[in-house]
């Protein structure tokens, strides 16, 4: 879902640091060849996340669900050289495609994949990480951020997108199992007095989540 017009989001892009030609042609690949397209994470996102990044000055990124590897790749950009992105994901066919487009980039050294159930690839994570991308199934959005905070640095933040899920968490007659997923892990992340978070409408809605001081 795009919350706001093509010809406005047209224009943010045009005022912002976007993700690079080789995340184009990543994304473009995408949209023309893999099923599913519609789960990329977009240049919007890319670039609001890649400038949260970078304000932050993070090292190190944690990334759940990898997809074809284009939001890999536009957070792998953000970092200085020595940084990296450990990045999980269960499906061998979609992130072959991503290790094709990163093997193309500089950055793609800093990007480790790890290949499995994502709840049982956190056993074998060591903290901290700086910042945090859950954007996989959301049956276990809920489980994923918890697992993710007791691995956050300090000032680290989490972000967890389609959060706003085209709109149905917002119709408290909506519910899918998906749909009461996302509304019971942004309830659970607003009842926290020790989290802060802001829920963005951009696209399918960013929730991004940082401890208080």
């Amino acid at each position: 879902m795009l919350i706001s017009d093509k010809k406005i989001e047209d224009y943010c892009l045009s005022k912002s640091t976007v993700p690079s030609k080789i995340c184009d042609e990543l994304f473009e690949y995408t949209q023309n060849n893999v099923e599913h397209s519609e789960m990329l994470i977009g240049p919007m996102v890319g670039s609001t996340l890649g400038f949260i990044i970078q304000s932050i000055k993070a090292k190190r990124i944690l990334e759940v669900g990898s997809f074809t590897g284009y939001s890999a790749l536009f957070m792998a950009e953000r970092l200085s050289n020595g940084g990296e992105v450990i990045t999980l994901d269960i499906n061998p066919e979609t992130t072959k495609v991503g290790q094709e487009f990163w093997n193309k980039s500089p950055h793609g050294k800093k990007i480790k994949l790890i290949l499995g159930p994502a709840l049982e690839s956190f056993a074998k994570l060591k903290g901290p990480f700086d910042f945090v991308l859950i954007d996989a199934d959301k049956g276990n959005y809920l489980n994923y951020f918890i697992k993710a905070l007791e691995l956050l640095s300090p000032n680290g933040v989490i972000a967890l997108d389609n959060t706003l899920w085209s709109g149905r968490v917002a119709d408290l007659n909506e519910k899918d199992p998906d749909t009461v997923a996302l509304r019971e892990v942004a309830n659970f992340i607003k009842s926290k007095a020790d989290l802060s978070s802001v829920l963005l409408p951009i696209r399918d809605g960013i929730l991004l989540v940082q401890r208080r001081d």
